[in-house]
């Protein structure tokens, strides 16, 4: 009998580690899940940057302009050209989520890709580097009325930038 209990008392405490397990991996599935959303098309610019740091040097008007493929699972690729903050032309290439606040017009964005244009004596600028082309991750907030959309965009600890958009 004792036995038995020791059993069941083993059974039961694998079962809620692997309910906690499965708790866990639950919670970040449902953050990058697929999610049915509508295909389109979201063309957008940059119309004010802030750099966190005044410096002379620093251009805030970036001259952004982006094409991003927003895909039927709230998924999106894309891509854009800029000045960045020396005022040099730079491109980033990226994939992203975005999420949506259910019954709201806001949301929020995370991309990820490679930047490439700090190069010579701006390669320092940014962190990764190494070879002119680096990995980034930038997160955003948004606000959308029937196609137009507005984003605070954070840019690592440089800079936060306004974009303004347009689905097609």
């Amino acid at each position: 009998m004792a036995q038995a209990e020791q059993d069941s008392n083993v059974t039961l405490e694998n079962q809620a580690s692997a309910q906690q397990g499965i708790t866990l991996s639950s919670l970040v599935y449902d953050l990058i899940k697929p999610v049915p959303a509508e295909p389109y098309w979201y063309l957008q610019a940059s119309v004010y940057t802030r750099h966190f740091k005044k410096n002379p040097d620093h251009n805030n008007h970036q001259e952004l302009i982006g094409l991003e493929r927003h895909t039927e699972n709230s998924y999106l690729l894309g891509g854009a050209t800029f000045l960045h903050s020396y005022d040099k032309r730079s491109y980033y290439g990226y994939v992203g989520k975005q999420f949506d606040f259910a019954g709201t017009p806001f949301y929020s964005k995370v991309t990820a890709g490679l930047l490439y244009g700090y190069k010579d004596e701006y390669r320092d600028k940014i962190p990764l580097n190494r070879f002119e082309i680096a990995p980034v991750i930038i997160p955003s907030i948004g606000v959308k009325y029937h196609r137009l959309g507005a984003e605070i965009v954070l840019l690592g600890t440089a800079a936060t930038m306004l974009n303004i958009g347009f689905q097609l």
